[in-house]
């Protein structure tokens, strides 16, 4: 019986180690299996998970960097990322967490969020949205025609289920 489930362990790990390696070459332009650091963010979100950047910055200490430019191997990467997987870190943030987020932003508790006071909470202390992040969620998060971003049909967005995520669905 421990066979047979060392068995499942096995192909666990190596259905997750496939996973990782073709997300990681979908960043790799040089096609010499190394990726620029400041592409692991975008990876291991891509394969799933949500780190902040603060969680980011303490995987990428646990990733032997390449000096200098700042390149990440993938032999490196591939261990660290697969126990990562292995142990569902970094999970979804819940429908209700977001909603209460966006409350708490909300400070005249009218349903909705105004462009100014999303730019200022979003880009003022905490984790701060670049320019470029704050262009992107503008352009999908408010109504066109007010300039204002309704949360509680947005959050619907936001949500991903985790039953069909990987590496959450195992």
């Amino acid at each position: 019986m421990a066979a047979r489930e060392e068995k499942g362990e096995d192909a666990l790990v190596a259905e997750i180690e496939k996973k990782i390696t073709e997300t990681f070459e979908v960043f790799d332009r040089e096609s010499n299996k190394t990726v620029d650091v400041r592409e692991i963010g975008c990876i291991v979100r891509a394969l799933g998970c949500f780190p902040t950047e603060a969680e980011v910055q303490k995987l990428l200490e646990q990733i032997e960097v390449e000096e200098p430019g700042g390149f990440v191997h993938l032999e490196h990467f591939l261990p660290v990322m697969t126990k990562v997987l292995l142990d569902k870190r970094f999970q979804p943030i819940p429908e209700d967490v977001i909603l209460h987020a966006f409350e708490a932003l909300d400070e005249n508790k009218c349903g909705y969020i105004t462009k100014d006071d999303l730019v200022k909470h979003l880009t003022q202390g905490g984790e701060p949205f670049t320019q470029e992040e704050m262009e992107d969620m503008l352009a999908v998060a408010l109504d066109p025609e007010t300039d204002i971003l309704h949360y509680r049909d947005y959050r619907i967005k936001l949500v991903v289920d985790e039953t069909k995520t990987f590496p959450f669905n195992g």
